[in-house]
Parts: structure tokens; sequence; C-alpha cells
């Protein structure tokens, strides 16, 4: 089972491209940046904070996409994601370009983690009805597979209208995988089934009752339940974690480590190393 690392990294911490080298060099197989462009002053509701996550953390946050990018000359193996994107959030078009420009000098290694988002105010802000941001999503991520798919791409619904034009470079692979964050819900099983490649369930709890549902939902959408992957996200590691996820077939979990100075990330680094010596996993 392969790991990897999230981190919410700010103006005031350790550098990404740092974070990554530092990453790569202790086995771990993948780093995930999180995203934030703002946080609106009047927001009713406060950010939902969890063990490792700072108040702070929302307001600085780094733009995923160039952050990313730096690491890119510096690493050769470590997978580059997004943990996650908002992708009703942005503009589609500019999105899979920015997606695919990440996996073409990459070589291959971008991975799109997206979510539907909690703050109403960020999303206003951003021109997005909330009550619509699950299937302006959709859209978005339909729009981007054609895009990256078609010579001349095309996309026609309720929120993106798109005319054939042409748009390069295309993900080396062909498609760059799709995993969408959020609760053990139909709805999001669905989601999952329908325009996705897996699923990025916080933390991990309760996945021996979840995974059989989303494998269900693949089947019912036609599509092979084999190919539903799984990958715990944010995940506080154990022994017995770890072991539990292995013997449920998932495949790559993402551990927690909080933003901080050089020496604050890499002991933590160091630490959740010492998962990776035991699992005997290194890239791959």
């Amino acid at each position: 089972m392969r790991l990897g690392v999230t981190c919410f990294l700010t103006d005031r911490d350790l550098a990404p491209a740092e974070l990554a080298t530092a990453a790569e060099e202790r086995g771990f197989t993948s780093l995930y940046l999180p995203e934030h462009t703002h946080l609106p002053v009047r927001a009713d509701t406060p950010p939902a904070l969890v063990e490792g996550v700072r108040a702070d953390d929302y307001k600085r946050s780094l733009d995923p996409f160039v952050a990313l990018a730096t690491a890119v000359p510096l690493t050769m193996q470590l997978q580059l994601g997004t943990g996650v994107v908002l992708a009703a959030q942005h503009d589609p078009i500019v999105l899979a370009k920015q997606v695919a420009t990440l996996d073409h000098l990459s070589g291959g290694r971008a991975v799109l983690g997206i979510g539907f988002g909690w703050n109403r105010e960020e999303a206003a802000d951003h021109g997005v009805d909330f009550a619509a941001r699950r299937r302006v999503a959709r859209e978005h991520v339909l729009c981007m597979r054609a895009l990256w798919r078609d010579e001349q791409a095309e996309y026609h619904g309720e929120f993106v209208d798109l005319d054939p034009c042409y748009s390069w470079p295309k993900p080396v692979h062909g498609r760059v995988p799709v995993l969408l964050g959020g609760a053990a819900t139909p709805a999001n099983f669905a989601a999952i089934a329908e325009y996705g490649d897996g699923w990025m369930p916080i933390g991990g709890s309760g996945l021996g009752e979840a995974i059989p549902e989303l494998r269900r939902a693949f089947e019912d959408a036609g599509r092979d339940p084999a190919d539903a992957r799984v990958v715990p996200f944010g995940t506080i590691p154990g022994d017995a974690k770890l072991e539990h996820f292995a013997g449920l077939g998932v495949d790559e979990v993402v551990l927690r480590v909080p933003g901080g100075s050089r020496s604050e990330v890499l002991a933590v680094l160091d630490a959740h190393a010492g998962f990776v010596e035991r699992l005997g996993g290194t890239h791959g």
C-alpha cells in the first residue's frame, strides 16, 4: 500500500518544493495540496478545523497548481495532486489547461482531487449559486474531460456551453485521474461513478461499509467496480488503521502533515516515514 502526504501550506511555511523533495526522499508516493482562493470576512460559518489544520490556513493558503509546479523539476516519481480543488469555482477551460500543463510538465504525474465546497460566501464571490454547486462541478469536470480527450473539443450543458475548440497539452496518459472528496452518501457515490475515478474520504472511518456501496454505484453505472479507487485522505496514521485499510484493498492512503516551519514539518514527515518502512512501500 502506497502512502502520500497532504499539507495545508501557507506563505509562512516550508516551501512546497522542499516538502515535495523531502517526501519523495522518504519514500512517499504523492503530495496533495488544498485550495481556498480566499476566506470571506463576512462568512457566517467559520472554517471546520480538524487536527493539524489552523485557522490561518484558510486565509493564507497557496495556489495549489503554482505550488505543485515548483516541485516538478525537483522530483521524479512523486504524484502531484490537489486535495481538494473547488471545481465549481473555476472556469473549466482554464482549469483544464492548468491541470493538463502540470501533467505534461511532470511527465504524467498530476491527480485532480475535487470537492464541492462548504463556504457559501466563498462560492458567491465566484458567482456560483451554492445550491447548484454540485451540478456546476459536474459540468466543469465533463467539459475538462472533453478538452483533455478530443482534438476538437466541445461541451454543451446547463452551465457550460463550449463550441468546438482546440486545447493542448493533452494529459500524458490520456486522462488525469479525478478523485472526489466528500462523505459516504448515495449522491457522492453516484457522482464518482458517473464522472470520477475514485473517492477521497476524509480520515477513512467506516470504509468497511462504504466501499461496497461505492462499488455498487460503479456497477449500477455500467462500470467495473474494481476500478473504484478509494484514497483515505488527511489520515492520522496508526499501524492498526493502515493494516485495516490494506485489508480492505486500499492501495493509497494520504497522511496529514500540519503546516509549519521546516523543522516542524520535517519532524512529522520523519515520523510518518516509519509507516512507509513498515509497509515496505515506495513508489509504484
